[in-house]
């Protein structure tokens, strides 16, 4: 039997086993999981909607897959790697013997250098936090229940989303971003005016193209942060959302290829190590990373089918749709994919329309290259973003005139080829983890009667959860065409409850 250590229980290595386990149909591995943090696995990507109390802390846990091949060791962090003995040590001085290696060690939240962050190593002055973990979720809530005031550093995705959701906890917030645009990944020029425009009308107050300079303490609590052009901002809470550095020290110090993340090749074995592998936000891949998780799960399926021999698997990103952005934030409407942002090359095979609309909130973009949607930016138009996103990730031909893109921002109609009722049986509901209207529907059918229900069985809405309306949709209408009892519907009302405002990158 072949000893398989896995050193990560995120969102990624918890995902990786299960998908190991289901391809293993012989039994050949046995599975040993080192996980740094004490709980399971959890929705990482949802922190931010508990921040915004749309979610609550025990409804972040992952299904975690039971399997007498498999044990499972949270609360034990790794510190070394023994290639030459093939053990990995945990903090304890405990030996794992392995005859290959999984690295899913994910990133950790960046702390910017700024005066008055300086101190021992992990600890931040009373109000700082930043926003990776479980445990920086509760601690930002606790804190909203004394700050008045709140400072964002930064204005990526995360930010945004967390400006919002502390928003909506009472907090009069101001977003600092060095960068002169919000999300200059995703988002041009014209798209961020048109965002902030909708920030103001929030209450979210913000300072685009100035940086923080420093962190101002007094008796170790937080009192404010002084930006570059000299303004200061008063403050209770600080929320660090400047970026993520991918977790390779455990690499590097074994002796494994490094750059950004841990150096690995198409079949993400590492470049120095063919008994080593990597997956998530701690490796880099040929085609680079995306830091979202799609690409991550994208990756774990990859490595189960290399390991198990289960035929050809997808090459990198040959899935689509693991780039897609949507902002999980209260009143600000953004959904990115494919070619967008501020730093686009420019190519002559792409043509570019947009739609700008800055007095009704609404800014349209979409890029097509070879009579496919190869990207898209949309700000306040929802039914449009929906559209673009199915006809992205299924790289659905576009009309002769892609003019007719835009025409549903001016024009929705009340039946689009995004309406769970008119989709395809094989049309995909959850881009996360590619999972059908078919899949939905047949989960149902065998008893499924809540969105928990419908997770369990199929994974759906267990990512981004940007599907839930759909799935929510496709409970109902199955439930109702097999007479299901009221009994279900209540349970898929309080689901639907749960994550009815559930709002991000493709679900």
């Amino acid at each position: 039997m072949t000893r398989l250590v896995v050193v990560g229980n995120g969102m990624v290595g918890a995902r990786f086993v299960e998908d190991l386990l289901a391809a293993d149909r012989t039994g050949r591995y046995r599975v040993t999981v080192l996980g740094a943090e004490a709980c399971e696995p959890y929705n990482r990507v949802l922190l931010s909607e508990v921040v915004a109390g749309r979610y609550g802390v025990s409804t972040l846990t992952l299904p975690s897959p039971a399997n007498d091949r498999l044990a499972v060791h949270r609360g034990v962090p790794v510190t070394a790697i023994d290639r030459e003995d093939r053990a990995v040590v945990t903090a304890d001085g405990t030996r794992y013997r392995y005859d290959q290696l999984v690295l899913a060690t994910g990133s950790s939240a960046r702390i910017p250098p700024l005066a008055g962050l300086a101190g021992a190593p992990g600890v931040l002055p009373c109000g700082v936090h930043p926003l990776r973990t479980i445990d920086d979720a509760r601690e930002i809530v606790a804190a909203t229940l004394n700050a008045r005031r709140a400072v964002v550093l930064g204005a990526g995705v995360l930010g945004l989303e967390a400006a919002s959701g502390l928003t909506q906890r009472g907090c009069d917030v101001t977003v600092v971003h060095p960068a002169r645009g919000l999300m200059e990944r995703q988002l041009d020029a014209g798209a961020s005016r048109v965002v902030e425009s909708a920030m103001t009308g929030l209450g979210i107050d913000h300072r685009i193209g100035v940086g923080a300079e420093a962190v101002l303490v007094e008796d170790g609590a937080l009192r404010g942060v002084r930006l570059s052009d000299g303004e200061v901002l008063g403050a209770e809470l600080l929320v660090l959302a400047t970026g993520t550095t991918p977790n390779t020290s455990l690499a590097a110090a074994a002796g494994l290829p490094t750059d950004r993340g841990v150096l690995v090749d198409a079949t993400l074995a590492s470049v120095g190590d063919r008994r080593v592998f990597a997956v998530g936000d701690c490796a880099q891949p040929p085609e680079g990373g995306t830091g979202l998780v799609a690409q991550g799960w994208e990756q774990s399926r990859r490595l189960a089918a290399t390991l198990c021999g289960a035929g050809p698997s997808p090459a990198p990103g040959q899935a689509g749709g693991n780039d897609v952005v949507r902002l999980k934030a209260h009143g600000l409407d953004v959904v990115t994919m494919g070619v967008c942002g501020s730093r686009r090359e420019d190519d002559p095979a792409q043509r570019t329309l947009r739609l700008s609309d800055p007095d009704e909130g609404r800014h349209v973009e979409v890029v097509v290259s070879g009579g496919v949607l190869v990207g898209a930016t949309c700000v306040g138009a929802g039914q449009v973003a929906a559209d673009l996103v199915a006809a992205y990730t299924r790289r659905s031909p576009v009309p002769a005139d892609p003019a007719y893109l835009l025409l549903t921002a001016l024009a929705p109609s009340p039946h689009t080829a995004t309406d769970p009722a008119t989709m395809a049986d094989h049309a995909t509901v959850c881009r996360c983890n590619g999972v059908s209207k078919g899949d939905i529907t047949a989960s149902v059918h065998d008893g499924a009667a809540s969105v928990e229900d419908v997770a369990r069985a199929t994974r759906a809405t267990t990512g981004c959860g940007g599907c839930a309306d759909d799935v929510c949709a496709l409970i109902r209408g199955a439930s109702t065409s097999h007479q299901t009892q009221p009994s279900g519907e209540n349970r898929l009302t309080k689901g639907k409850q749960m994550i009815h405002s559930t709002e991000t990158a493709a679900g």
